[in-house]
């Protein structure tokens, strides 16, 4: 089975909201991200000024989604290291805003949180690789209880001080490290994002999920039916993951990947886009080719 190019990661996610300003504050004052332009009903945000990390497309008046559909479980932000994760976490405490859950899971220490309209998020840091547990030719993810107290304690401020460690922007190396996405079957899922688009099993023992990835991370892509087995995509008037983003490193990359495609993925503005068996929207895009708004727009809108 061909392998997808080891050099290929993740770029933006494309979110339908209800109320565009209340995401935006969310995304800008409790997340720390920037607003890179605003256009009508979309705005892109981004940790570095320049690239895009969260697009929001409002859809005035949007219903929840409803529990049982396929879509986003989360979105990860991956941070440069454990100290930036606890300035993330601080910068949540100086905003009393809760979380969800937080997680060690051997690989990486992750927040999680949802934003205004329920779209999760996870806020995570890795572990060095060299100290990831693996079992075969995988790795071996667990979850277990994060400690929070200990991770404060990488900041150089005490907790009394923790509103001034965390009034200044989101690292600018944060970027989108994986998905993970509810699904209605995990051998449909399976037969597209490896069989397909040609990321590696790496974790497949975890009860009711599947972690893929390129280049022998822990994971780009999980898959999970804890809440979805069976389930229909969400309706149109729905917040939710619009579509995601993989980036691969050139063109010849991309070509290898769209070869495998049926039907073939539709040519858009910023690269190619397709949806996998669960109706869920994948856009593929080549190293620099999706950083215009534009283009961004034009994917976030089309069909």
């Amino acid at each position: 089975m061909p392998a997808i190019d080891p050099g290929t990661r993740l770029g933006p996610v494309l979110l339908t909201v209800a109320d565009l300003e209340r995401s935006l504050r969310f995304y800008r004052e409790v997340l720390g991200l920037r607003l890179r332009e605003h256009q009508d009903d979309v705005a892109v945000l981004t940790a570095d000024g320049t690239a895009p990390l969260v697009v929001l497309v409002a859809l005035p008046g949007a219903r929840p989604q409803p529990r049982r559909t396929t879509g986003l479980y989360h979105f990860a932000v991956l941070h440069p290291n454990r100290r930036e994760l606890a300035r993330a976490l601080a910068r949540l405490l100086q905003a009393r805003y809760p979380l969800q859950g937080a997680s060690d899971h051997r690989v990486s220490e992750a927040l999680y949180l949802a934003d205004p309209d329920g779209h999760g998020i996870e806020l995570y840091a890795d572990r060095p690789r060299d100290q990831w547990p693996t079992t075969g030719r995988g790795v071996a993810m667990t979850t277990e209880p994060l400690d929070l107290d200990d991770l404060l304690a990488t900041l150089d401020d005490t907790l009394d001080d923790a509103p001034t460690a965390a009034t200044d922007a989101i690292s600018p190396q944060a970027r989108i490290g994986h998905v993970h996405l509810r699904v209605a079957n995990l051998k449909d899922a399976e037969a597209f994002y490896h069989g397909r688009l040609g990321f590696e099993v790496t974790q497949r023992d975890y009860p009711g999920a599947l972690f893929l990835a390129a280049g022998g991370y822990h994971h780009h892509i999980g898959a999970n039916i804890w809440g979805s087995r069976g389930a229909p995509p969400p309706p149109p008037d729905a917040v939710g993951l619009r579509a995601f983003t993989i980036v691969l490193p050139d063109a010849a990359a991309a070509r290898a990947v769209l070869a495998r495609l049926d039907p073939p993925a539709r040519e858009s503005p910023a690269g190619w886009f397709t949806r996998d068996p669960f109706g869920i929207g994948v856009l593929l895009a080549v190293e620099g080719a999706a950083a215009r708004t534009e283009d961004l727009r034009a994917v976030a809108l089309g069909p």
